[in-house]
């Protein structure tokens, strides 16, 4: 498929006309079609969704028996008609024979039907096959499994319907690719920068936490229920200096970091870059001369950095009408489901509805960055609360016909992403099934937009233990800014990133191309408190991450000036050390192995003053 702009002035007085021509150019990849009584396989995010028809009747109900690959632990969901739900709630499951609590609770709709969801979770392995059973009154559509972090995160898993089709384009040659650049990439920038970035967290001398909904600055609009006029002339004081592009890129650069997404739009609908399919963008709501997002992408390019971009592709507060909101909010009453009221735009909806939004404005604009931007490399979509199935399969197949060389995270909707997340400020337990590569986006306060208040600064040490945490468990680390109206980064923010990238370049062969060891963490708490803040707050010299690449295994620390290590993890019970480098240094250190631990003597090495790395050989 090709993006076709057609031609004609700036801004405003361009059509909207982006012409989408299906063409051959990227063959779809065939999708076997699966025979409802093929044989049971757990799937690549991790869930093994069975039919009705892949069951065996045995006494008053079904079972099912299942291949497990991958030991962990998981929720048992069942799917009915919606009419069938409440009866569906009172049935008797049992996994390898042990009796759930029940009752099952509604989650949420899908394509296939109405997810209920048993409260207790299920611990299961060794790996080999297992049992589900399920007497109920009501009849079945499908049993799933899905894993416990899914739930935990609230992340819908699609139907059936859909997943061959995107199994084949996840699968393909090219997304592959991709997706071997990012697991190698590691770590990223994150930019939220907008309107709401010119107010700086308030509104008319209040501040966000006087507001309504999340008290970050990005939901300005939101927080204060601003008219849709009001906020649009408001924008016009959104004028930055045309050295933010350069200064950022050189930011990301020194930092160490490998890639950079921007807020193409958020939420409030507002456009950095020139849209020829709305006028609440960089060239027609205000006076500034450019294009945000291509500035950025061409200077990202000059320091050797990949560029992606977030999407909001289910919220737009500007032209997106109510959210969908009226219509979901009477489905889900009938059904008995929960709405969720948050980010909809109730106070003052734009006209239309919000499938006229996703045909008008979000799905081109979509296709416009893709044409905009030809190397781009990842698309981060959010906002999909009142997404459909088919809306969110919809833009995943979009991005794949125009380039499918181009990533999507699961907040696209229904787990179609490439990859996944376990929301913000979050990484999974090193114990939580993931098949999926994943990534964790974290603030460097306590807001993603620019709030001129918030000091809150997380200290380097708190945010390279973030990094290493995520590195030791396979995944990316994508640490936001929030630039200021004219596009600076706060001086702490600027000073903590630099910080980081001592660590980052000093010992970049830890981090990047890296995979996880069979250990990945020894000598504190596993991971971050919420918020991406450390349970204990100074390093510790008994404190190591793990990665490994080759025949190399990497322990990584954040003790200042170390003059010893001791690795428990890297005992003789591990393998036989046969060198040790402190990497940033052409020194050799001193080493014993035996059947405790790994001892290595730092004494005059120069390790460093945010930590250090060590690379063990390892027969």
């Amino acid at each position: 498929m090709h993006v076709i702009p057609l031609p004609g002035a700036r801004g405003a007085a361009r059509r909207c006309a982006v012409l989408l021509v299906l063409l051959a150019v990227q063959p779809f990849p065939a999708a076997r079609a699966q025979d409802a009584a093929s044989e049971i396989a757990q799937r690549v995010d991790g869930c093994v969704v069975m039919d009705v028809a892949q069951a065996t009747p045995e006494g008053r109900g079904l079972v099912w028996e299942f291949p497990l690959h991958s030991a962990g632990t998981y929720v048992v969901q069942l799917v009915v008609s919606p009419q069938h739900a409440g009866a569906a709630q009172s049935a008797v499951v049992r996994v390898d024979q042990r009796r759930l609590e029940g009752p099952l609770t509604r989650a949420y709709l899908i394509e296939d039907g109405m997810v209920l969801e048993d409260p207790a979770a299920v611990t299961l392995g060794p790996e080999g096959r297992h049992t589900i059973s399920v007497e109920s009154e009501a009849p079945l559509l499908q049993v799933r499994l899905v894993p416990k972090v899914y739930s935990a995160s609230r992340i819908h898993v699609g139907s059936k319907k859909y997943y061959p089709q995107w199994l084949a384009m996840h699968r393909s040659p090219q997304k592959q690719a991709a997706l071997e650049w990012f697991k190698d990439a590691r770590f990223g920038m994150f930019i939220h920068w907008g309107v709401y970035s010119e107010a700086a967290g308030s509104w008319q001398g209040r501040r966000m936490e006087e507001g309504q909904g999340p008290k970050v600055a990005e939901w300005l609009m939101f927080a204060f229920q601003i008219p849709r006029d009001e906020y649009r002339a408001f924008a016009q004081r959104f004028n930055p200096d045309h050295s933010f592009a350069r200064n950022i890129a050189r930011l990301a650069k020194q930092s160490g970091m490998k890639y950079v997404v921007i807020t193409a739009k958020h939420h409030d609908g507002f456009a950095l870059y020139d849209s020829a399919c709305s006028t609440f963008d960089i060239a027609d709501a205000t006076t500034y001369q450019g294009d945000l997002v291509r500035e950025l992408y061409d200077a990202c390019r000059d320091q050797g950095l990949a560029f992606g971009v977030y999407y909001s592709h289910g919220n737009d507060w500007m032209e997106g009408a109510d959210g969908n909101l009226a219509a979901v909010q009477a489905r889900d009453q009938k059904l008995g489901l929960a709405t969720n009221l948050n980010g909809k735009n109730g106070w003052d909806p734009s006209p239309g509805t919000h499938a006229d939004y996703l045909e008008k404005k979000a799905y081109p604009q979509v296709a416009e960055l893709i044409a905009l931007l030809p190397d781009l490399r990842l698309i981060w979509f959010d906002g999909e609360g009142f997404i459909t199935e088919a809306q969110a399969f919809r833009f995943y197949r979009m991005v794949y016909e125009l380039n499918p060389r181009i990533l999507v995270n699961r907040r696209v909707g229904y787990d179609f992403g490439d990859y996944y997340d376990a929301g913000d400020n979050r990484t999974p337990d090193a114990s939580d099934l993931l098949r999926k590569h994943f990534e964790t986006c974290g603030t460097g306060n306590r807001s993603w937009g620019y709030k001129a208040y918030d000091n809150q600064w997380k200290s380097p040490h708190d945010l390279l233990a973030n990094l290493l945490d995520i590195v030791s468990k396979g995944g990316n680390y994508l640490l936001n800014i929030g630039p200021d109206g004219k596009g600076d980064v706060p001086q702490a923010c600027v000073d903590n990133f630099h910080a980081m990238g001592e660590w980052v370049h000093a010992n970049s062969d830890a981090l990047f191309g890296a995979s996880p060891w069979t250990t990945a963490h020894e000598g504190g708490p596993e991971r971050p408190s919420g918020g991406g803040r450390r349970t204990t707050a100074a390093p510790s010299a008994a404190e190591f991450w793990f990665s490994a690449k080759d025949d190399k295994v990497y322990a990584m620390s954040l003790a200042p000036e170390a003059t010893s290590a001791r690795i428990g993890s890297l005992a003789k019970r591990a393998g036989t050390v046969t060198g040790v480098r402190l990497l940033g240094s052409d020194a050799a250190p001193q080493w014993d192995q035996d059947d405790e631990a790994l001892r290595v003597d730092l004494r005059g090495l120069g390790a460093g003053a945010q930590g250090y790395a060590l690379e063990i050989t390892l027969q």
